[in-house]
């Protein structure tokens, strides 16, 4: 599919988690305190999930929206039914 948004605005973020799980890693090999871990994967999940969310976010504002503005009544039908079952797929 041509017509979709750009993401690279979320590189830095992605990069950032990448960085994160480099260090969870580090921190697993080094035999850390548990919770000290696993106050990591929490940091590492809720960047993940801020990424997610602003995908999302652009699939509804460009891919959706864009299919309506041009007067595309199915393809903006499949647009929103993508939204959907992408909400349902990974609402937590």
């Amino acid at each position: 599919m041509s017509d979709h948004g750009s993401h690279k605005t979320q590189l830095p973020r992605l990069k950032r988690v990448r960085g994160q799980v480099d260090g969870i890693i580090r921190m697993v090999e080094g035999e850390r305190y548990c919770v000290d871990i696993l106050t990591q994967l929490r940091a590492a999940r809720a960047a993940l999930r801020r990424v997610e969310q602003a995908v999302l976010r652009e699939h509804a504002e460009h891919c959706v929206t864009g299919a309506a503005k041009a007067s595309q009544p199915a393809e903006a039908q499949a647009r929103l039914q993508e939204l959907f079952e992408a909400l349902e797929r990974y609402g937590d």
